[in-house]
């Protein structure tokens, strides 16, 4: 979701050649539709998960975010699950197990999970 970061320049992708799914935290839980839909109906073959330094999500709590959407717009928001972590490493990890482990998504699918430094440009595999 993050402005700073041009995913299909930082993979060296062209156009057409990947589905961008973004959201907040880079969840592989709130995408997991959007990849069944990718996978089942448009043929994609490879998935990577990637998170980034410096995210919002990172280190912030469920409770933290309720509280601020209470303050700013007077609303309860206690039932969203939000997806925050506290780990970053970990994060990209539990997603890529989630995926692998889902019954939504075929055995011939590569799941990977990379880190990308929002100071550096490097881009980091982990699993």
């Amino acid at each position: 979701m993050d402005a700073r970061l041009d995913p299909t320049r930082f993979l060296g992708l062209e156009e057409g050649e990947a589905h961008v799914i973004r959201n907040a935290g880079g969840s592989a839980r709130e995408a997991l539709r959007s990849l069944v839909i990718s996978q089942l109906l448009l043929g994609t073959r490879e998935v990577a998960v990637v998170k980034h330094t410096d995210c919002g999500m990172l280190g912030i709590t469920n409770r933290e975010i309720y509280e601020k959407i209470e303050r700013d717009l007077g609303v309860d928001a206690g039932g969203i699950d939000f997806l925050p972590f506290r780990g970053l490493e970990d994060a990209v990890r539990d997603d890529v197990h989630f995926l692998r482990s889902s019954a939504l998504i075929g055995g011939a699918v590569a799941i990977r999970g990379f880190i990308y430094d929002v100071k550096s440009g490097r881009v980091s595999e982990l699993a």
